[in-house]
């Protein structure tokens, strides 16, 4: 798996102070973005982030190339709904010099359990490419293509569903893949809004855990924000 950071709003926090304090503002937005101090702008932010007036968090975005995570993954990630994706496409790029996959530790960790995975793999690919061979398009052989499937995708998120987004995914109980990725993508966006994403990531780094039952009574540390 490879996550990069693309490209983001220029100085995120402080395009999502001045959206916010222009609602009280005399003069307009260009002119509170020169002249609010980094004291304003963080004061602005935590009036924001403590009322939960989450909407001026709309205005600043992130956009991540993300490669060799698996379909398993891109099926989750797409759920999210609240964000733009392109998709490496098995309509139009053929997989005839063979497809790489993405495998899970716990068959990793077996010999047997790899081997079986791997006759699977091979067995979907050979027969993926018979049809290839015999003239089938490729949006109609890749039916027989796997969730272990490797591919790439570029994600664009605005702040506000970035926070809900690795609320959920950064969690324990998230499926492995999607965490490993919400993680990596979590520790790209905070250096870039370091007050914005300093709590940023599963229930219980801000309080309680809210999955009752199901929580996995193996909380991250609590961060306290300044």
């Amino acid at each position: 798996m490879h996550v990069e950071l693309l490209y983001h709003t220029p100085d995120p926090e402080r395009a999502i102070a001045t959206a916010a304090r222009l609602c009280y503002a005399p003069v307009g937005a260009a002119e509170l973005m020169q002249t609010l101090s980094d004291e304003k702008v963080r004061s602005v932010l935590r009036t924001v982030i403590v009322s939960g007036h989450h909407s001026t968090l709309e205005h600043a975005s992130y956009t991540f190339a993300i490669d060799g995570v698996s379909r398993a993954l891109t099926h989750q990630l797409v759920r999210h709904r609240l964000a733009s994706y392109n998709q490496q496409s098995q309509r139009y790029v053929k997989f005839a010099q063979g497809l790489d996959v993405v495998k899970p530790e716990t068959v990793q960790a077996d010999p047997e359990l790899e081997r079986i995975f791997d006759e699977a793999v091979e067995a979907a690919v050979s027969g993926y490419q018979k049809l290839l061979d015999a003239g089938v398009p490729a949006e109609d052989a890749r039916y027989l293509l796997p969730n272990a499937a490797e591919s790439k995708i570029v994600v664009t998120m605005n702040v506000r569903e970035l926070l809900h987004f690795f609320s959920l995914r950064c969690c324990k109980r998230a499926q492995w893949e999607i965490r490993q990725m919400a993680l990596e993508m979590l520790e790209l966006a905070r250096p870039t809004a370091p007050y914005i994403f300093a709590d940023a990531g599963a229930p219980c780094v801000r309080g309680a855990c809210p999955e009752g039952k199901m929580s996995c009574a193996d909380p991250y540390p609590k961060v306290v924000r300044e």
